[in-house]
């Protein structure tokens, strides 16, 4: 049985007259806090990540997160460092950005919020109004990118994107001028494009914001089977295998020591 671990994110402050506790913590409040929580923990691909059982409790408002024993291990060292340094700029983007979610409520609301795990002489952090986790805006800096994958959707009722399925980064959504999805005639649906776009960079890890991605223009992107192309290559080489005598022999000279 898997060992199970939790994280304790208490919120104090008051709502008007009264002290904050579940019965006047609204349920957006709720909605985004378990968003950050989930970001904290989990900051890659959620679809494989472990459960996260939840429960809320009085003492101001306590979230309690139950998950995997390893994740609330390693998360416990990301709270050290960022206590101790007082910094998010080497955390993954979206940890960072839970962060920040965190220092806005404070600082907008006046809360006072205390992150911990359940493990022994757990490390802890605080984010009041007199913190500032925020990222270092020196870092990310405006980058060009190119993405090869199909569009699984486009549109938009007041902010247009596209989607587009890669295989090196999943489906991005790409921010899209509404203009230019009027006017493009062919249907683009479950196409394969290239797509030149532009957004954010993190300039020591090269770590894409892809929540800041726009796009520019579709490129040339024709992967089809070209087959006069492949025979012709194919001749070619035929003639120079035909000059060499023994093509095993030049083969391990060639590899050299790599068949050791």
């Amino acid at each position: 049985m898997e060992k199970i671990g939790s994280i304790e994110i208490r919120i104090t402050g008051t709502k008007g007259n009264l002290d904050l506790s579940p019965d006047n913590y609204d349920v957006r409040e709720l909605i985004t806090m378990l968003e950050n929580a989930e970001d904290l923990l989990y900051p890659g691909d959620k679809k494989e990540r472990p459960i996260i059982s939840y429960r809320i409790e009085e003492g101001s408002v306590k979230h309690i997160l139950k998950t995997s024993l390893q994740y609330v291990i390693g998360f416990n060292a990301v709270i050290g460092q960022v206590s101790q340094s007082q910094n998010i700029d080497f955390l993954d983007l979206k940890t960072a950005k839970a962060f920040e979610s965190i220092q806005g409520i404070a600082t907008k609301k006046d809360y006072t919020f205390s992150i911990k795990t359940s493990i022994d002489q757990t490390n802890e952090v605080k984010v009041d109004r007199t913190t500032r986790f925020l990222r270092t805006e020196a870092i990310w800096v405006d980058a060009e990118f190119y993405f090869y994958g199909k569009v699984t959707n486009a549109g938009g009722k007041d902010k247009a994107n596209i989607h587009v399925s890669t295989e090196e980064m999943g489906v991005l959504r790409i921010q899209t001028e509404i203009s230019f999805l009027e006017k493009y005639e062919d249907n683009l649906l479950y196409k394969t494009f290239g797509v030149r776009a532009v957004g954010k960079q993190n300039s020591e890890t090269g770590e894409i914001d892809t929540s800041t991605l726009k796009f520019v223009e579709f490129v040339d992107y024709q992967p089809k089977y070209d087959e006069p192309y492949l025979n012709g290559l194919i001749e070619k080489a035929s003639k120079k295998w035909a000059t060499i005598k023994d093509k095993d022999l030049w083969l391990r000279e060639i590899r050299g020591s790599y068949d050791a």
